[in-house]
């Protein structure tokens, strides 16, 4: 069954490969030629290179082959998405523009029956008229002689050419534009982004008290150590009071990644940092990265909770843990604690909430979602996810879900700008 899905759905990848090519590439060259040669070899190699860099990042292949991959093969990802899409929406530009073209062909026509003009009579006497010469009338058609063609006929394919050029160079312009900037805003580092968030529970001493909430930095064969030092800076520069990352930190092994988070060690907060898994961490070696964040200087909460001066802060593990028997853990971590003092969770997914209503926190910080990363993603995301991006209420639980810093696949965001978001704690009573 899982093969029969998988070939389905690479019937349907190249269906639409094969579409926007006809698009962008058949119908934009007068034939076989240099420019379509180039443009079909760039619409089998995106495909191949995007393929690969997946299978290379999931199987573990040598670092340098994942690096080799990544770049065109995710930007590919994103690029073929935009092309698609401004192709579909270009298809109801394509008919106006033929009537314009059309139009223009008619309107510069020259009349084929307008006589030359005369010239202006001068003052010198006119000779005698010579009689013309009587000229013959053309024959008559037969019944079987075919009317001459139109001039309209014989334009039509310069005239789909012109209109398939300017709608493919208009469409793929947009696409590259729109990719270009979101790669962009991914790799000059994350924003701040502040919320001030009321606990009925928080006492007034708490009050304004700052957690810096990181989470998706998703260091891997593309984001590496000079994208992790830019979070840090950003997050140190919000002088938060405890540092709060919520998973999804990495897609790779600590072999390959652990130069590229070193720069990690450099958090610093008056009460801590303080991390629990994503699936990710599942997918890259959990045990191995919860020890290497702690040899950072970082504080796991595995299924774990801390007392701190006014409200507890707890931590449970990501779902995917479950298959290896390290899942979440919510009366482990929250079964015994004071009702009375709130109480704020890490857990990597938003659908991790409903657990949290049921053991009373008061606010659950989460990511996961990247906030759809690539519009129209949030759609998929928002099927999927409680909440998508921002601060939303469960009964008397808040749940919070960042966007995240950075970016998995493609290093590019569309409608999801990354974040490092600042929660400002706030007392009912102040």
């Amino acid at each position: 069954m899982v093969i029969v899905l998988a070939l389905a759905a690479l019937a349907v990848v190249a269906g639409l490969h094969w579409y926007v090519w006809r698009r962008l590439v058949r119908d934009t060259t007068a034939g076989p030629g240099p420019a379509r040669r180039t443009g079909t070899a760039v619409f089998v190699a995106g495909p191949v290179l995007a393929v690969g860099a997946l299978a290379a990042e999931r199987s573990g292949a040598p670092f340098w082959l994942q690096r080799t991959l990544a770049w065109p093969g995710f930007l590919w990802l994103a690029l073929s998405l935009y092309l698609l899409l401004t192709v579909v929406a270009a298809e109801a530009v394509r008919p106006l523009l033929r009537r314009v073209a059309v139009r223009r062909t008619r309107t510069r026509r020259p009349d084929p029956v307008a006589l030359p003009a005369q010239p202006a009579q001068s003052a010198v006497p006119a000779r005698p008229a010579v009689p013309a010469a009587p000229v013959p009338a053309p024959p008559e058609p037969g019944p079987r002689q075919r009317p001459v063609p139109l001039p309209e006929r014989s334009a039509e394919p310069s005239r789909r050419l012109f209109v398939s050029r300017v709608v493919g160079g208009a469409a793929a312009a947009v696409a590259v534009g729109t990719v270009a900037t979101g790669t962009h805003g991914v790799l000059r580092g994350p924003r701040v982004r502040r919320v001030v968030v009321p606990l009925a529970a928080l006492p007034r001493a708490a009050h304004g008290f700052r957690i810096a909430v990181v989470s998706d930095v998703h260091l891997g064969p593309v984001l590496g150590r000079d994208f992790a030092q830019r979070v840090v800076d950003t997050v140190n520069a919000t002088g938060s009071d405890l540092i709060a990352v919520v998973g999804d930190l990495v897609d790779g092994s600590v072999k390959d990644l652990g130069p590229a988070a070193a720069p990690l060690a450099g958090l610093t907060a008056r009460h801590g940092a303080y991390f629990v898994t994503g699936n990710h961490e599942y997918f890259s070696g959990a045990e191995q990265w919860v020890a290497q964040v702690r040899a950072l200087g970082l504080h796991p909460l595995e299924n774990a909770r801390t007392e701190l001066p006014h409200f507890d802060l707890a931590g449970v593990n990501d779902l995917q843990g479950e298959g290896e028997g390290r899942g979440p853990d919510f009366a482990r971590a929250l079964g015994d604690r004071d009702p009375a003092r709130a109480c704020v969770l890490l857990a990597h997914q938003p659908v991790q909430i409903h657990e949290a209503v049921r053991y009373g926190v008061d606010l659950q910080l989460s990511g996961h979602t990247h906030g759809g990363q690539l519009w129209p993603g949030s759609l998929l995301a928002a099927a999927a996810n409680p909440t998508v991006a921002g601060l939303e209420r469960y009964g008397d639980t808040q749940l919070y879900v960042s966007r995240g810093a950075g970016a998995w696949g493609p290093p590019t965001r569309v409608g999801a700008p990354s974040d490092v978001t600042v929660i400002e704690l706030a007392a009912a009573r102040a």
